[in-house]
């Protein structure tokens, strides 16, 4: 009961932070930290921040692993995912996409990022959007959370090239509403 209030009063915490956050995020691009994958056209058609997209008929050039747009500090964490409201089952269907690319993974820190991963919808919106909550118990600190690259990276190569693939991008990045909030949990001594 006790850790289902501090997890009540967490969420209620961070969530007045991100209803000014969402105030603020409406330009019709994708949420900070919610952009497709490198190779893969983002919704507008732009290339993501700071990326040019790769010349016709070729892949993107392969660069050093870049630093984790989305990692946790802590060995708990929350995400909270305002969705559109008429884009429930696009999210829905990408996060059993992820749970399936999880369940058939090879690599080995996704598949301990699988393990303390739960996705949960609220059943009150937030503001005009659904609220889904991510939550990550274990986290695993430092590695990537991006839900985009995620799910990527559990794709075949095969999988990444498909024509439908990029279509499947854009779909997933319109259903976002605004950026991902973020919380690294520590829990408190004897509570």
């Amino acid at each position: 009961m006790r850790s289902c209030v501090i997890l009540t009063f967490a969420l209620a915490v961070a969530l007045a932070p991100a209803a000014a956050f969402a105030q603020t995020t409406t330009s019709g691009q994708p949420p900070a930290g919610q952009q497709p994958p490198a190779g893969q056209q983002p919704p507008a058609g732009q290339p993501p921040a700071g990326q040019q997209p790769p010349a016709a008929g070729q892949p993107p050039a392969a660069a050093a692993p870049a630093a984790p747009k989305v990692p946790f500090t802590t060995t708990a964490g929350i995400l909270l995912v305002q969705i559109k409201p008429d884009k429930t089952a696009v999210f829905e269907e990408m996060a059993g996409k992820l749970k399936a690319g999880l369940a058939k993974t090879s690599d080995e820190t996704l598949k301990k990022q699988a393990a303390g991963l739960k996705i949960y919808k609220s059943s009150e919106p937030f503001g005009p959007n659904a609220l889904y909550v991510v939550l990550l118990d274990p986290a695993v600190p430092a590695s990537e959370y991006e839900l985009f690259n995620m799910l990527l990276r559990t794709m075949t190569p095969e999988e990444q090239r498909d024509p439908g693939a990029q279509d499947m991008w854009k779909r997933y990045a319109d259903a976002f509403a605004a950026g991902l909030s973020k919380l690294s949990l520590t829990p408190l001594g004897g509570l």
